[in-house]
């Protein structure tokens, strides 16, 4: 092994292999015996595009070159198509409208809506009325909130459109029951989120319109997740009513638990679409649950309650569709990045469909994620630390590496230790990395969910701190080379950090907030009223607003940070990082502001992502001093 210092290893994981070798992979779709997927392609600009494996193993494209499937519904969209006996419908990104395509009729597709400002998801075909209902997001003027509703497309007469659900602020997860006769959904109003409270309702359909209206389960502060009819017509659900978020069934107006366990059966539903099980005839269902931030995979007989873990190699599992004995999802583990499996129940032999990225990298240039808990301020918190690890280096004896403290978007959500290449990038040239749980995540319980009630910037800052002050303690990293990186959410956190402590001696902000009173008056409709739990209601508490945005305490910053924006985010609009770029170039402290012109919420081109993760690598190697093995290009650094 060659002797080099920390941050300047050769590592195979650069980030043109990154780049050019990776897809997402998500919505997994089942139409007989046939299996559809969604790739997201940096390579194409961030097109998105579903892909068809038939029974003989033939995978093909399906979308035409001029589409881009995808929906903006709570501008993070989600189940953007579904495919029913050859017909796939599905909304494009670039004028949010809707289309069918047979596929029994080579590259014919068909317009269904025509009004840009209306978005669609969740869709799901009534075959008995030949009309596809879903959830529909109304933008008629930029001066009111959108409206969202459930409605019926006619689909011999498009412009025949009908209100099923109306009057709440949101909607999600339409679901005809088998014989056609129910239709459930979800909805929540302001200012829940739908992790905090919602209503799961239930309706008769009589020639297409909907009678009865029944409420199943949910309410204020019970979070229901994931509606779905069995063939026998059982309506089975998520709720975290227990502080978990466990499995229950409602059938002849009763609801009763499938299986109660301290673990989470469901997710936060930042999009759409969102499957954690699937249900095979009528008695088993397949689901994965999370334990301690991992995932695992179970059968569930709804007679006889029995309780099967199911031994397979992936700690993230996600998606899961289920057809006979056939089941479909998204797996992940530490050692390999998300991939579209199959799973024959009766062999328990497994297929892999399509990888995320088929980059071939030796074991000997990947860290393995050790699962840490820590001391923090409300007690324990919880992360995965990534030692620095290349087969071909090593520091010399008593240097310590630099830290880099990951912290997640969300907040309301968590991070995983599924092989991330991002991660191996940063791992491989001599950086430890920590990907912190911090209090508000999820996967740990409702309890430990809620700790970042009325405490965002304080709780989960304190976590991020404290993980990087254990890893010094455990003499594990340099205290005097300690970043912290974070988008969104995870980027307010990271400037927090840099703002009101001093344990952080750089940072990266990824489209991430500075001024939290600018975020309550100025996002979209979906998190317009996220901050009211997570803060305080605005403009009430103005005051604790101000006390907590970054962007007005920059006479506390002392050290460097970066800043990468999108120009046509929504989210987090660009002002947010260019009012704190400008305050410390006043101050006189380096910082660097990289801007993308073409993306949101969240960068999904390759010359992108290449640049953004490239140019924290350079910015860090400027503030540490250390001189990276390849030649990167610069961004620039002012002060």
């Amino acid at each position: 092994m060659q002797l080099a210092p920390f941050g300047s290893w050769t590592s195979p994981i650069t980030a043109d292999a990154i780049v050019a070798d990776s897809i997402g992979l998500s919505s997994i779709v089942l139409d007989g015996t046939d299996i559809y997927w969604l790739e997201s392609r940096p390579q194409e600009a961030g097109r998105s595009v579903i892909v068809r494996r038939t029974t003989d193993g033939t995978t093909t494209d399906i979308t035409p070159p001029e589409y881009n499937v995808r929906n903006r519904v709570h501008e993070y969209g989600g189940a953007p198509y579904t495919v029913v006996d050859e017909r796939v419908y599905f909304s494009n990104n670039s004028d949010n409208c809707l289309y069918v395509q047979d596929l029994r009729t080579p590259n014919r597709v068909r317009q269904l809506s025509h009004d840009r400002n209306k978005r669609y998801a969740d869709l799901t075909i009534d075959p008995r009325h030949q009309r596809l209902i879903c959830v529909q997001e109304e933008h008629d003027s930029a001066d009111f909130e959108s409206l969202n509703t459930i409605v019926s497309i006619n689909l011999t007469n498009p412009d025949d459109v009908y209100v099923l659900a109306g009057g709440c602020d949101f909607y999600a997860a339409p679901r005809l029951s088998p014989d056609g006769t129910k239709l459930a959904w979800l909805s929540w109003n302001h200012p829940n989120l739908p992790w905090d409270g919602t209503n799961l309702q239930m309706a008769t359909v009589n020639d297409g319109f909907l009678s009865g209206l029944t409420l199943i389960a949910g309410g204020a502060n019970e979070a229901i997740f994931q509606p779905q009819w069995s063939s026998d017509n059982t309506l089975y659900f998520v709720s975290d009513r227990t502080g978990w978020g466990n499995l229950y069934r409602w059938n002849n107006g009763t609801v009763t638990p499938v299986y109660e366990l301290a673990a989470e059966f469901g997710l936060p539903q930042w999009v759409f679409g969102m499957s954690t099980y699937a249900l095979i005839g009528k008695h088993r269902i397949v689901c994965t649950y999370s334990q301690s931030g991992v995932w695992y995979l179970a059968l569930i007989n709804t007679l006889s309650g029995q309780f099967t873990p199911l031994n397979v190699p992936y700690t993230d599992i996600a998606g899961i569709r289920a057809t006979g004995n056939l089941v479909v999802c998204c797996a992940a583990s530490p050692t390999q990045t998300n991939e579209i499996i199959s799973i024959d129940l009766l062999t328990e032999s497994r297929q892999v469909l399509q990888r995320s990225n088929k980059l071939d990298i030796d074991p000997g240039y990947l860290s393995i994620p050790q699962s840490i808990e820590f001391p923090t301020t409300e007690g324990t918190a919880y992360a995965f630390y990534y030692p620095p690890t290349n087969q071909d280096y090593q520091a010399a004896p008593g240097e310590k590496p630099p830290l880099l403290v990951k912290s997640h978007g969300g907040p309301t959500a968590a991070t995983s230790n599924q092989l991330s290449l991002k991660t191996q990038y940063w791992t491989s040239r001599g950086f430890a990395v920590v990907d912190v749980n911090y209090g508000g995540s999820t996967g740990y319980g409702k309890a430990y969910q809620h700790r970042l009630d009325g405490n965002w910037g304080i709780v989960d800052v304190d976590d991020c701190t404290n993980a990087a002050l254990y890893l010094v303690a455990q003499d594990l990293a340099d205290v005097d080379r300690l970043a912290i990186s974070g988008g969104s959410a995870g980027g307010y956190t990271t400037l927090a950090a840099l703002t009101f402590g001093n344990t952080f001696k750089a940072g990266a902000s990824y489209y991430g907030v500075s001024d939290l009173a600018a975020l309550a008056k100025d996002t979209h409709k979906f998190e317009s009223r996220y901050l009211d739990r997570l803060v305080a209601p605005y403009p009430a508490s103005a005051n604790i607003y101000h006390d907590r945005s970054p962007l007005y305490f920059t006479d506390r910053l002392s050290c460097p940070i970066a800043f990468f924006q999108g120009l046509e985010d929504k989210v987090v609009p660009p002002n947010q990082a260019e009012m704190m770029v400008a305050a410390l170039k006043a101050k006189g402290i380096r910082v660097a502001y990289v801007t993308f012109p073409t993306e949101q919420h969240g960068f999904r081109q390759a010359a992108n992502i290449k640049r953004a993760l490239t140019g924290e690598f350079y910015f860090y190697a400027q503030i540490f001093g250390f001189q990276p093995a390849e030649n990167i290009e610069p961004i620039e650094i002012c002060g």
